[in-house]
């Protein structure tokens, strides 16, 4: 919590995915945990975004890092255990990627339902990731969960928002994103959880540096919709002491995100974050 002279402010947390530093610096030479770890320390980052694992839980501990924590899933008989198993290991936030992308909307809810009944005792507050491949891949069945969550628990469904995946899917210019993808301000509002991944409407991951080093015009052209994302979050959470957390979720070429002449995307993440962090303080 912030609190200067009296005034409650909100808090932005950078969190970093282990995805990002998959085969880094090299497939041959990749970095254990532990270098990773300390190298998210260095750069700024508040937390990691991963499945839970002791090894991962005693090294967040040991260096002070927030661990949000990752699952995947439509079996609802798994539940128990991914969601012991986060508990255990030292998630309170868990990004959920959630079933798959034929789910429909009547049993997509009650896999959200049996989530949330499941978390609760637990003290974990799971957050349907909007992705590809599962039952929010698009805005429409996004909207549609959210509304049947609305209307059944008189709440709104916490979502953990990428907004690359919405932009794809509908092929938008750039100048479009903040009219087209910011249509429930009220659930961007309610998030914690943000998945700052720079894309444009035809690349769900955009190069940010140019190998030269200076910022590519992608990057400069998706940085208003960042701007007016925080904004919208800012406006409904100003007063309060909320916590967002946002994660500059830059994947490898071995992911399929990252083309093979993009730059680093662990080098990437860190000028995303600076980046961030600059749109957040003039905020």
């Amino acid at each position: 919590m912030a609190h200067l002279r009296g005034i409650v402010k909100p808090q932005l947390r950078h969190i970093a995915n282990l995805w990002t530093l998959m085969n880094h610096p090299a497939p041959s030479t990749e970095w254990t945990l532990s270098e990773k770890l300390d190298a998210i320390q260095a750069a700024g980052f508040d937390g990691v975004c991963w499945a839970p694992s002791a090894e991962l839980h005693t090294g967040c501990h040991q260096r002070g890092l927030i661990f949000v924590g990752g699952m995947a899933s439509g079996d609802a008989s798994a539940f128990p255990i991914l969601l012991h198993d986060l508990h255990r290991w030292g998630a309170h936030h868990v990004n959920v990627q959630l079933a798959a992308d034929d789910t429909l909307t009547p049993e997509a809810l009650d896999l959200t339902l049996a989530l949330d009944t499941l978390a609760e005792p637990l003290g974990l507050l799971p957050a349907i990731e909007s992705h590809r491949g599962t039952c929010t891949e698009t805005p429409e069945k996004t909207y549609a969960l959210a509304d049947a969550y609305q209307q059944k628990t008189g709440r709104l469904l916490r979502i953990s928002w990428d907004f690359s995946h919405f932009a794809v899917v509908k092929h938008l210019a750039t100048s479009h994103f903040a009219a087209r993808l910011m249509l429930r301000p009220e659930l961007i509002q309610h998030a914690q959880q943000f998945h700052f991944r720079p894309f444009n409407g035809h690349h769900v991951q955009i190069p940010i540096t140019d190998g030269r080093g200076s910022l590519t015009q992608e990057f400069h052209d998706w940085l208003p919709f960042a701007q007016a994302l925080l904004e919208c979050w800012l406006s409904g959470n100003s007063s309060t002491d909320r916590e967002i957390f946002i994660c500059p979720e830059l994947g490898p070429v071995e992911g399929g995100y990252a083309l093979s002449t993009f730059p680093n995307p662990w080098e990437d993440a860190r000028i995303v974050r600076l980046e961030v962090e600059e749109l957040w303080s003039r905020l």
